[in-house]
């Protein structure tokens, strides 16, 4: 009786329920996961200095590439998961578990260890210099090693919460960014460890989150189960084109740091991309709450549509864009009123780094007010199936249109116009969303 309550909660729960429920614990963990980056920053800006920090910015898109495969792979699976179980076929949803997880395995274990054997020119094409080049060796040393860790936590914590389990997820992530913090701190302020240190503490973490995750293998409630199954390509090739946009809204994160850092060391040299880390750092918050939203829809979004439910659709999506709008006017209004005190968080820096970074916040988190909705409807249309106006949304977000931006605006704005690349291609391709949800359903 009870793995049968559990199947058909969605079904008779109010959609108002539902979203809160899944929203609450996506929005909690997703901000302690925010804070835990930021505090990553502000202990190596205050402890090591700027150049650390660029050092460290510099290195972070091999972390995004990894979390993008975690999401390319968990995002996919749990889609076609929850469908599964919103049509009642709970054996075929667990095959599809044991897909992901094996898959994610192999794949960042192979790539982690063949970028390790050229990371000197990947430090590099990265966008080091003299200065930063030994502190993006540091970082990266670690987590091409042990990156594999970070990516089995996230997927598995992505299925966890599309068995039911969002609670779950959210204590995984809390005690992971706790964990992450605590060690950061030993490593950084009483071992001296350096940036070496802050790695270890980011997977150390990750580690503690999985093995929390893992308890729910234990639960009566559970359906997640490693079931045998031979290899099957049409289910994998499923899983990873449904997952696509997921993965290429991190890459775009990654196209997004390398393409301002490049832009800003060209423009106003180590100055300028120490102003833009700190923006990254606040920008990396922003995202994973707008992720936590788009987070908390898939998985309703997927039941429902795997149940043909096309009314409590609806019903998600409008809570999760006014709820998203909400939060990105909010956002915007910190960002013109608070830049400075965000900016001194990180550390004492020198004059020409703060006359960089103040107005640069003010101005990016115009971004902000558009962003939300973005990323509600990428999840929707990837929800639902239609992956070509999803892959649209992220591939012209932080990629196609941002590139285009990048190559006109700071010639006739100067920085100014980086500043506000990312702020004109939401707007844009907000624009286009509204175009063709328009046509779509006339």
């Amino acid at each position: 009786m009870q793995k049968e309550h559990t199947l058909n909660r969605l079904d008779t729960e109010s959609v108002g329920k539902s979203f809160v429920r899944y929203l609450i614990p996506s929005m909690v963990g997703m901000l302690l996961m925010a804070i835990n980056i930021v505090a990553d920053g502000i202990m190596v800006g205050n402890r090591l200095g700027p150049t650390a920090l660029a050092g460290v910015g510099i290195a972070a898109p091999v972390y995004t590439l990894f979390v993008a495969m975690s999401l390319w792979i968990g995002v996919g699976a749990a889609t076609r998961y929850s469908a599964a179980m919103g049509a009642k076929r709970p054996d075929e949803a667990r095959v599809i578990f044991s897909h992901a997880i094996i898959s994610i395995a192999i794949f960042t274990v192979v790539i982690g260890i063949a970028a390790y054997f050229f990371k000197t020119q990947l430090a590099y094409l990265l966008g080091a210099n003299a200065e930063t080049f030994p502190y993006v060796m540091e970082y990266m040393n670690v987590l091409l090693l042990f990156g594999f860790i970070f990516t089995i936590e996230n997927t598995l914590s992505i299925l966890v919460r599309n068995d039911g389990g969002p609670n779950l997820s959210m204590i995984a992530l809390v005690m992971s960014a706790v964990v992450n913090i605590g060690l950061n701190y030993v490593f950084l302020f009483v071992l001296d460890l350096g940036v070496t240190g802050a790695a270890v503490a980011t997977i150390i973490g990750a580690f503690v989150g999985l093995v929390i995750l893992s308890t729910h293998f234990f639960r009566k409630k559970s359906n997640l189960r490693f079931a045998r199954f031979a290899f099957n390509r049409k289910l994998f090739l499923l899983i990873i084109i449904i997952g696509f946009p997921s993965f290429l809204a991190e890459i775009g994160i990654s196209v997004f740091t390398i393409s301002h850092n490049v832009t800003f060391e060209h423009m106003a040299g180590t100055a300028g991309v120490s102003a833009f880390t700190i923006l990254n750092y606040v920008h990396s918050v922003m995202l994973l709450l707008f992720l936590g939203m788009g987070s908390a829809i898939q998985p309703l979004i997927s039941y429902y549509s795997g149940a043909k439910d096309e009314a409590k659709m609806k019903k998600t999506v409008r809570l999760a864009i006014g709820t998203a709008l909400a939060a990105g006017i909010f956002f915007f209004l910190v960002g013109l009123f608070a830049s400075g005190p965000i900016v001194s968080l990180f550390g004492d820096f020198p004059e020409e780094v703060m006359v960089l970074a103040i107005p640069g916040i003010k101005l990016f988190f115009i971004a902000y007010i558009f962003m939300g909705t973005n990323f509600v409807m990428m999840t929707y249309y990837q929800s639902i199936g239609q992956i070509r106006m999803a892959t649209w949304i992220t591939a012209s977000r932080e990629i196609v249109i941002l590139l285009i931006l990048l190559a006109i605006m700071p010639r006739l704005f100067g920085l100014t116009g980086v500043w506000l690349a990312i702020p004109v291609s939401e707007l844009i391709v907000l624009l286009t969303i509204f175009y063709y949800h328009r046509k779509w359903n006339s």
